[in-house]
C-alpha cells in the first residue's frame, strides 16, 4: 500500500507507536489521518501536529469503535488503512485478578475483533481495504512476567491470520505488527526488561519499518528482525525453545 492521499485510522494515537505511525503516516503524504485515543488531549496535540484529525475513543467499548468508523466514513470518507494499535499491558500469571484479565482481553484483542467486525464488510462492498493490528513479538514468541499479555498477544496474531485467510479473497490486506521493546509508555518503567533484551527502539524507528511493510504488503511487520529467528527456533524444536525460555524467566524472574 502507498499511503498517499489514503485515508488512514491510528488508535492510541496519543503517544508512543501510535503518534509516531500517525507522524509519519502524515510525511508519506496521507488525505487525512485520524488520531484517535481515549486521551483526548493527546489525541489532540498528535492530530493538531499533522493537520490530522482527532477522535477521543476507548476501544475497550465496542460501541465507541463503531461511532468512530461511522463517523470517519461519513464525514470524512472510507477507510483505507485502520491501525487498531492500542494496548494494554499487565503483569502477572493466572492469578491476575479477572478484572485484571477482561480489560486486557478486551483492549489487545476485542478492539481488533470489534474494528473488523464494522469496517471488514464496508471494505468488502467496494473491493478492498488494510488492517493493520499491532500486536508484540510476544505473541508470536511469550512474555517473561504476564500470562495476560502473553495470551492477548497470541490472540491478536491468531485473529489476523484468520482475517487475512478468511478475507484476503475480498481484497482485505491484513498485516500485524511484532515488535519487541519500544521506548514508549508502557516500557518507561522496565527499560532493562526482557523484552529489551536485543536493545530499545525508538516509536520513529519503527514507524520506518511499518511504512516499508505496508509498501510491500507483508503480513507479519518485524521491526526486530531477531524475532525470525526465534520463531524459526521455536518451531524447529519445541522442547529445545522451552527449555531455553525456562532459562530467561529464571534471568529475570529470580
Amino acid at each position: 500500500m502507498q499511503l498517499k492521499d489514503k485515508i488512514v485510522v491510528v488508535t492510541g494515537a496519543a503517544s508512543g507507536i501510535g503518534r509516531a505511525l500517525a507522524q509519519r503516516f502524515a510525511r508519506e503524504g496521507a488525505k487525512a489521518v485520524v488520531c484517535a485515543d481515549r486521551d483526548e488531549d493527546g489525541a489532540k496535540a498528535t492530530a493538531a501536529g499533522i493537520g490530522g484529525l482527532a477522535f477521543k475513543v476507548d476501544v475497550s467499548h465496542e460501541d465507541e469503535i463503531k461511532a468512530l468508523i461511522d463517523t470517519v466514513e461519513r464525514d470524512v470518507g472510507p477507510i483505507d488503512l485502520f491501525c487498531s494499535n492500542a494496548g494494554i499491558g499487565i503483569g502477572g500469571g493466572a492469578e491476575a485478578p479477572n478484572e485484571g484479565w477482561q480489560r486486557i482481553w478486551d483492549i489487545n484483542v476485542m478492539s481488533h475483533v470489534w474494528a473488523a467486525r464494522h469496517l471488514v464488510p464496508l471494505m468488502a462492498a467496494r473491493g478492498g481495504g488494510y488492517l493493520m493490528n499491532t500486536a508484540s513479538a510476544a505473541g508470536l514468541l511469550s512474555q517473561i512476567g504476564s500470562a495476560p499479555y502473553a495470551v492477548t498477544k497470541h490472540a491478536a496474531v491468531g485473529l489476523a491470520e484468520w482475517l487475512a485467510i478468511t478475507h484476503g479473497d475480498q481484497g482485505i490486506k491484513v498485516s500485524v505488527l511484532c515488535p519487541q521493546a519500544v521506548r514508549t509508555a508502557m516500557t518507561a518503567g522496565n527499560p532493562d526488561g526482557v523484552a529489551s533484551i536485543d536493545g530499545m527502539m525508538e516509536p520513529e524507528e519503527l514507524a520506518d519499518a511499518v511504512v516499508k511493510s505496508l509498501e510491500k504488503e507483508e503480513f507479519l511487520i518485524l521491526p526486530h528482525p531477531e524475532v525470525l529467528q526465534y520463531m524459526r527456533n521455536k518451531t524447529g524444536d519445541y522442547d529445545r525453545w522451552i527449555g531455553g525460555m525456562r532459562k530467561l524467566n529464571r534471568r529475570f524472574q529470580g
